[in-house]
């Protein structure tokens, strides 16, 4: 574990333009930035078994649907690197046990079960334990290379639907922290402010975690783009006197019609957008998009925790015999999103033929199929 101050850190980034890595392969272990502790503290922690993963991942030590999917495909590298097996069969067992443990950990974002799939299927044709091991940790980078260059993508295409001047609001964190390094909705943010547009960003709190005012105000501090913390229930009124111009939001599922799971209170946004007559942006990559969900009402929504709720840093705001309902995420139907932003393009409606469209674009098959 490493402690840096963060008011240092800001200021380096201001200077280089340096973006945070939330999730980073050390040879023999993971390292991720414990964003708990931010934005206080910033801790580097190290993982060193699929165990320290998946804690990682349950704790929100990591999170944001890319990061928790690259953190999970080296976490199962760690599984194959600690496994004492010498023949392939066994070696095999000790990698599915660690895949069925990290499945387990966040049900709703797909990239977590993608890249367990993926670094799993890549040691099949394996001569000998040690190649395992080589075409797990070759497909654990290429996973998280590919969430690097996706980024950027979507953030020079998506930087162009932006207006400037712009009031753009936000909900969750769908930065760097959110990411590898550069972010989904808050990348195109970036992007935007790079190439000089005038942009103020409202960020949504986010209750119960403060992923919002946490995280994304810490990211965009960074950054040096203007910005102003607000609850979540003032977006609605902050829209009514004409003072959003763009909702951007990420996703950790996307439907094939379109349906998108992302952080409980998105669809209400989108819902006072559409009330409002503002466009309601969500930015995420192809490999969000699941291919074996319909619609929307096939998505599993985590439910977190009641203590989530009634607590908030370490002190009681509700009674503690109260019940509680901590539902991780909601799903905002397709109807309600003017666009979707990928790496490979933006997909409009009806959504079921330009998601298939980008994702040919990306793969090679068509979610249609």
């Amino acid at each position: 574990m490493s402690l840096m101050q963060p008011g240092d850190i800001i200021q380096t980034c201001l200077r280089t333009r340096e973006v945070m890595k939330s999730v980073e392969w050390l040879g023999d272990r993971v390292r991720i930035i414990d964003q708990t502790q931010l934005p206080t503290h910033l801790i580097y922690v190290d993982c060193w078994t699929p165990e320290d993963v998946a804690e990682a991942i349950v704790a929100l030590r990591v999170r944001g649907a890319p990061a928790i999917g690259v953190a999970a495909g080296y976490g199962l590298v760690l599984a194959g690197q600690h496994s004492r097996a010498v023949d392939l069969g066994s070696w095999w067992g000790d990698l599915d046990r660690a895949v069925d443990l990290l499945r387990r950990t966040r049900p709703t974002a797909v990239n977590l079960a993608r890249a367990l799939d993926v670094v799993r299927a890549a040691t099949n044709l394996a001569t000998d334990v040690e190649d395992a091991k080589r075409r797990a940790l070759e497909a654990a980078h290429a996973i998280c290379e590919e969430d690097r260059q996706a980024n950027r993508r979507m953030g020079d295409i998506g930087a162009d639907l932006i207006p400037s001047p712009a009031n753009v609001l936000t909900h969750c964190n769908t930065g760097s922290l959110a990411t590898v390094d550069f972010g989904t909705a808050l990348g195109v943010i970036r992007t935007a402010h790079r190439r000089g547009k005038t942009i103020h960003v409202w960020v949504d709190e986010t209750r119960p975690a403060l992923q919002g005012a946490r995280l994304t105000a810490w990211e965009l501090l960074m950054e040096g783009i203007r910005h102003t913390v607000i609850a979540d229930g003032a977006a609605g009124f902050l829209m009514k006197r004409g003072l959003v111009d763009v909702v951007l939001v990420g996703a950790d599922r996307v439907a094939v019609n379109g349906d998108v799971a992302n952080k409980v209170g998105t669809y209400s946004l989108a819902v006072l957008a559409r009330a409002h007559g503002i466009p309601f942006y969500v930015v995420a990559p192809t490999s969000t998009i699941d291919v074996s969900i319909p619609d929307g009402s096939a998505i599993p929504l985590e439910e977190r925790r009641p203590e989530e709720i009634r607590v908030l840093g370490g002190t009681l705001i509700a009674p503690q015999e109260s019940p509680a309902l901590n539902l991780a995420f909601d799903v905002t139907p397709h109807e309600l999103i003017s666009a979707i932003v990928t790496e490979t393009g933006i997909a409009r409606p009806p959504y079921r033929h330009s998601l298939a469209e980008l994702t040919l674009a990306r793969t090679g098959s068509s979610v249609q199929e």
